[in-house]
């Protein structure tokens, strides 16, 4: 019988969950049958997104995360698993763009970038690891990474280095967690409207830089869904240390 995207009786924790893109995956793995673990520093939207995850059915519970701080990546996780059991599946999807231009970036800048993006990824996929290590059921961590982290463009050093260096993490990961049946892979979106970037975009400049997009528009959240699930499931069970990029051909353009 072929494997399913069937979550149920699984538990996720869902990074940077209070918007975005981070939002739009807690739903989906709830909407797959997962019970989900929201975590953010904006603890009153994950609030209203826990309210919302179980009138469709699910457990959920919000708690407060600020990737930055390991203490608070201890007491996320250690809430998570009080309220919802031990955690199945990890998205690290937390971060900021960090868009400077190289010559006028400063050291608080580049710091807080990879801060976030990086250190944090680290600190949540570690804290993770721990944890499925100890039960030894095994698990998914999935990193959100970026076309960033494959090719470069102008005004996003910072960032761009983050994502190439949580694409090589991820691989590290898988090659060292496989022998306890932990798959982590990496999915790299393309450019998707968010909160960050959805005036970019839809401004001259973003205009300009979509219409090389082979598809020529951004992305929808829901062209998501499938890597997601393809990852976070037992579809996946043979795929880790893997790049998943969902980008309508951007990254062909970039050289």
């Amino acid at each position: 019988m072929p494997y399913t995207i069937d979550l149920s009786g699984k538990t996720a924790f869902v990074t940077g969950a209070s918007s975005g893109l981070g939002r739009h995956f807690a739903r989906t793995l709830a909407a797959a049958g997962a019970n989900v673990a929201v975590a953010a520093r904006r603890v009153d939207r994950l609030e209203a997104l826990a309210e919302d995850l179980r009138a469709s059915g699910v457990r959920a519970a919000p708690v407060a995360l600020d990737v930055t701080q390991p203490a608070s990546v201890k007491a996320a996780f250690e809430a998570a698993e009080a309220a919802l059991g031990p955690i199945d599946i990890v998205v690290n999807n937390a971060g900021v763009p960090g868009a400077a231009f190289f010559l006028k970036m400063s050291e608080e800048d580049w710091r807080g970038t990879m801060d976030v993006n990086l250190d944090g990824v680290f600190r949540v996929g570690q804290e993770a690891a721990k944890r499925m290590v100890a039960r030894g059921q095994g698990g998914s961590i999935i990193n959100i990474a970026s076309i960033l982290g494959l090719s470069v463009s102008r005004t996003v050093a910072a960032y761009a280095a983050t994502k190439a260096a949580v694409i090589s993490l991820t691989k590290s990961m898988a090659l060292e967690l496989a022998r306890n049946k932990i798959r982590v892979n990496a999915l790299a979106p393309g450019y998707f409207s968010t909160e960050l970037n959805a005036d970019f975009l839809a401004g001259p400049q973003g205009q300009q830089m979509l219409s090389r997009v082979p598809m020529g528009r951004a992305g929808d959240y829901k062209e998501l869904d499938g890597p997601l699930l393809l990852l976070a499931s037992e579809a996946g069970s043979f795929m880790t240390g893997s790049v998943l990029v969902a980008d309508g051909g951007h990254l062909l353009t970039l050289g």
